[in-house]
């Protein structure tokens, strides 16, 4: 049965009816125009592993044919002078951030971000009109560009030096959200434009996109995603049921809309961590990890991470979100142990645990 399920919602995926889809069977959405079928985002927009200069080219494009539905900034720039791309979508009450590849070698949540911003912002639609007027969308798309042009896990910083780094090379990005330090005194340029961004606009909800390696699930399959909830203890207790909430809409839109294999990402305790940083500062955070499996599975992946911004975004519109046993996360099966290197994978991202 669940097997039919998962194939039959897959199909709706294709057709982009998920995003009218509810989190979960237990919390119908309020009634709500309904969702355009055939407005699927072009796989083409960019490639599975984009250059800046193609990120840049792709949201401009975007921005044009949504006739400035989508809106561009730059929040900051990194120590090569290049821009932290913002895209923002929708005039609503209710604010989101997404975060993309703040490891330069973790791509996929940039296409799946760049394709949730033309469906979002591109059609017109009573639905996207009932939609964008609900909430507010802003995506910090490839966080750490100059990693991505050197295809390294870090920022580009000579200069670095200390715990988190990569000496000579690069600081950790995702070490560098610490909210107990001054962000004048961050070292780290893009995680202070992103912490800065925070601030200014106090996010309701968190979701940051990486990748991990190769896993199995406790049931023999393979893992091809994970995602956690804060878990440091400086975290206040309502932040982290909130964010609970948001890691089970996603585990049933990446599950049964997706069909990916979900697990429990093992991450630390550290507060620097974006998804314990701004569950500490108050949003629901969660962390979202693509499996790095073969080529002949990207698409899958970026779909994957497509169908969670869209379902973020819908039941963040309607509020169903907010009616989620945070409990459930309970059920979330814990990820098990590495697979054998696989030559027609890439190069593992990055070990276990350390997303």
């Amino acid at each position: 049965m669940r097997a039919k399920i998962a194939a039959t919602l897959l199909a709706a995926v294709t057709a982009t009816t998920l995003i009218a889809a509810p989190a979960t069977a237990s919390a119908p959405a309020p009634p709500a125009p309904a969702a355009p079928s055939g407005v699927a985002a072009p796989s083409g927009l960019v490639p599975a592993q984009p250059s800046p200069e193609e990120v840049g080219a792709a949201l401009r494009r975007i921005a044009r044919d949504s006739h400035g539905r989508v809106r561009l900034g730059v929040i900051g720039r990194t120590n090569d002078d290049r821009p932290v791309r913002l895209a923002s979508v929708g005039n609503g009450p209710v604010r989101l951030l997404y975060v993309t590849q703040q490891h330069g070698d973790e791509p996929l949540g940039t296409p799946a971000a760049i394709r949730a911003l033309w469906t979002l912002g591109v059609p017109r639609t009573p639905w996207h009109r009932w939609l964008l007027g609900r909430i507010t969308l802003d995506i910090v798309v490839q966080a750490n560009p100059d990693g991505a042009v050197l295809d390294q896990r870090w920022n580009n910083d000579p200069t670095a030096s200390g715990p988190y780094t990569n000496p000579g090379v690069g600081y950790d990005i995702n070490r560098f959200h610490n909210p107990l330090t001054p962000i004048e005194d961050n070292p780290v340029p893009e995680a202070r434009a992103i912490l800065r961004h925070w601030q200014a606009t106090r996010p309701a909800i968190v979701v940051d996109y990486h990748m991990q390696g190769r896993y199995v699930q406790p049931d023999g399959r393979e893992t091809t995603a994970s995602m956690l909830w804060p878990t440091s203890p400086l975290a206040g207790a309502d932040a982290v049921a909130r964010s609970r909430r948001v890691a089970v809409l996603n585990y049933d839109a990446m599950t049964y809309l997706a069909g990916a294999n979900v697990s429990r990402y093992p991450g630390e305790l550290y507060e620097g961590i974006a998804r314990n940083a701004y569950g500490i500062l108050g949003s629901a955070s969660v962390l979202i990890e693509l499996s790095n499996l073969p080529a002949d599975r990207t698409e899958f992946q970026i779909r994957t991470a497509y169908t969670s911004m869209l379902a973020t975004a819908r039941t963040a519109a309607d509020g169903s979100w907010k009616r989620i046993d945070p409990a459930r996360a309970d059920a979330i099966p814990p990820r098990g142990p590495a697979l054998p290197p696989d030559p027609a994978a890439q190069p593992e991202m990055h070990p276990a645990g350390v997303g």
